[in-house]
């Protein structure tokens, strides 16, 4: 896979916790960033489903493969390393696993950060909150790198970036069924 070329982005990076939590403190996304987000996560990524992360706060949406192997060689979030593969925070930050010979192309963009356990030889970056639309389209971008990672396939939104129905509820824990 190759990643996606990245626009520069605006501003001074955000103040992020350097500890677990790794949390983003400043910049954080508008709600309705957030939700626009949500909702694409939600149909564009195939083969997933929505749970409570296995690593991150209780706040956090965790998108895990659905009945799935990852793909051959994909190391993804831990403690299982073979089912979720990002998770949102409440912020708007993501973390997510990314193809580890896309890690210095994905940090010399200025969109993200190391985990603070990635000296550990964990597969974990964070991915900064977008703040705007465009930021938006900046992190589908990184996150559908990160689901080809997870999954070995393209996601479908890679061709159309802005898929047309929702299937779960605003403020909705539950997980989807498809």
């Amino acid at each position: 896979m190759t990643f996606p070329v990245l626009p520069e982005r605006e501003g001074d990076r955000p103040e992020t916790g350097p500890e677990v939590p790794h949390l983003q403190l400043t910049q954080t996304s508008p709600p309705q960033i957030r939700e626009l987000l949500l909702q694409w996560m939600d149909i564009a990524l195939p083969g997933t489903v929505w749970g409570r992360s296995e690593i991150s706060a209780p706040s956090s949406r965790a998108l895990f493969l659905d009945a799935v192997a990852p793909a051959k060689g994909a190391v993804l979030l831990p403690p299982r390393g073979d089912a979720e593969f990002a998770h949102l925070h409440a912020d708007g930050s993501l973390h997510l696993a990314l193809e580890p010979s896309d890690h210095a192309a994905f940090l010399s963009s200025g969109w993200g950060e190391k985990h603070p356990l990635y000296h550990l030889g964990i597969n974990v970056v964070m991915l900064y909150a977008p703040r705007s639309q465009a930021d938006l389209e900046v992190a589908k971008k990184v996150i559908a790198a990160s689901y080809e990672y997870a999954t070995g396939h393209a996601s479908p939104a890679a061709v159309d970036p802005h898929p047309p129905t929702r299937r779960w509820p605003v403020g909705s824990t539950h997980q989807r069924t498809s």
